[in-house]
């Protein structure tokens, strides 16, 4: 049982749209403490109702469902399960909270009674025990209600008080009704989306407590939003002990190149009213985008660069023109450092040279490196490339002499055209290895009847399937013995 460092075993890392069904979710333990960290995967079938039972907390990163799936049902299980004694602990921003409820609401907002006599109202509170990560805004958008049924959006801060349109605006999409916040940045003397302009570390637009978990076991728990750049509101974390540090960047758009122009460009406003009119003006409706003059403050280029300084990270990933995430080709462009990041949420078929998560994988971290968790051993992953297609996983271990060659065509790699790919430039050539519960086993020819299963004792077995039925036998582990070739 490990009990030092931080351990992350991987419940599920695909995304939305991914044929293998295990969408984002992980099971983060330092010393006796567990947490979720978002809800993406089939949470009841791998950890099961005994296991959530003990889990300190969920942590959620953002609104998109292949994070938060499960969260309702978690919310549910924690009011009627007889064994829970208490709500369920969710730990995340006040933004995402928010969208929290709006989202659940029609699964949580209605019941019966104890007796179930009668349909009683519930409120959020009924099931979740919030606990805020990240400070809290000074300024925000609230409705007011009037007289004769009627209502007026405004702007209040932190005091109540209500914020005049020199200082903020309410921008209301016409596409979609959305109300978002525009603000005049004291410093900088021009308008901005707040929510996006300013780190969590500007008390500028935030409140000065950061809102850090503390736990008397002496780990925390830190929300970061300076280099989460995915649209909708969203944190990144990062984990800390007496040594080590683990960061989950959250779904974000990691590209220095990017952040460069998002801080130092400034914007011409593209208004449709006049000046006068535009100065006066509480609620405008249109384009947010069209009175927006810089995306970034420079504090939050700054923050973004050195968010992952000596931390270990998990980090999303695409192989191209994904918008929202982190394009494989520019992983050049991040801050990112190939011997301490572990990249998730990958497509279904991808080759990488820098080490791949898979849904049931652990990980340890421990001081400033991370290892896999393969029953009672550490294993560092040092193989070339790493290859996952169609739920399986690979490893290539460099041999000029190998009978798998990487290519590479437009910034991406790929095993040729026997496995999909566009082949392109060859790179080098690998022996191929097939991962079966972290231990690695040459790979079986296509076609040959054979495939690998892992028995409940953790051996493998290579099992052939004929005429007159199947039979297996017990197949080396090699892992240990690759990188040393």
């Amino acid at each position: 049982m490990v009990t030092d460092g931080i351990l992350v075993r991987v419940l599920g890392d695909y995304g939305p749209f991914s044929s293998m069904g295990k969408s984002i979710g992980y099971q983060v333990s330092i010393g006796d403490s567990s947490f979720l960290v978002d809800c993406g995967s089939p949470l009841f079938q791998q950890i099961g109702g005994h296991g959530l039972k003990d889990i300190k907390g969920l942590i959620i990163t953002h609104c998109h469902d292949d994070h938060k799936r499960w969260f309702t049902d978690l919310s549910l299980f924690s009011l009627y399960s007889p064994e829970i004694r208490q709500k369920l602990p969710v730990f995340t921003s006040e933004a995402i909270n928010e969208g929290l409820q709006i989202s659940s609401g029609a699964s949580l907002n209605t019941s019966l009674s104890g007796d179930s006599r009668a349909v009683v109202d519930l409120g959020y509170d009924d099931y979740i025990d919030y606990r805020p990560l990240g400070p809290r805004a000074k300024y925000r958008i609230v409705r007011r209600n009037l007289d004769a049924g009627r209502s007026m959006l405004a702007v209040l801060d932190a005091h109540g008080g209500t914020v005049g349109p020199e200082r903020a605006k309410i921008v209301v999409s016409v596409r979609n009704g959305t109300a978002r916040l525009l603000f005049k940045d004291p410093d900088y003397q021009e308008w901005v989306e707040p929510e996006q302009f300013y780190s969590f570390s500007s008390q500028t637009f935030y409140e000065g407590s950061q809102n850090i978990y503390h736990d008397p076991a002496g780990y925390t728990i830190e929300a970061i939003n300076a280099p989460v750049w995915h649209g909708l509101p969203g944190i990144g974390l990062r984990f800390r002990t007496a040594t080590e540090s683990l960061v989950f960047s959250g779904d974000t758009c990691h590209d220095t190149e990017l952040w460069q122009a998002l801080h130092s460009e400034k914007h011409p406003q593209q208004m449709n009213i006049n000046r006068e009119e535009f100065e006066a003006a509480s609620v405008l409706y249109g384009d947010i985008n069209d009175y927006i003059e810089r995306t970034w403050s420079h504090e939050r280029y700054h923050d973004a660069l050195t968010a992952f300084d000596d931390a270990v990270v998990i980090h999303d990933i695409a192989l191209r023109n994904s918008v929202v995430h982190t394009d494989y080709r520019r992983l050049e462009h991040t801050v990112l450092q190939k011997e301490r990041t572990i990249l998730t949420h990958s497509p279904d078929d991808i080759t990488s040279e820098w080490p791949l998560s898979k849904a049931e994988k652990s990980f340890l971290i421990q001081g400033g490196t991370f290892c896999e968790v393969v029953g009672d051993g550490l294993f560092p992953l040092d193989a070339a490339i790493y290859h996952k297609q169609e739920g399986r996983y690979y490893v290539g271990y460099g041999n000029p002499n190998g009978s798998t060659t990487v290519f590479e065509n437009d910034g991406t790699l790929n095993l040729g055209a026997e496995w999909g790919g566009e082949k392109g430039a060859e790179l080098f050539k690998v022996d191929l290895f097939e991962d079966i519960g972290g231990k690695y086993l040459p790979r079986l020819a296509d076609g040959d009847g054979s495939h690998y299963v892992e028995r409940q004792d953790g051996r493998v077995e290579r099992v052939t399937c004929g005429e007159e039925g199947s039979c297996g036998i017990v197949v080396e582990d090699l892992r240990g013995r690759l990188a040393d070739r």
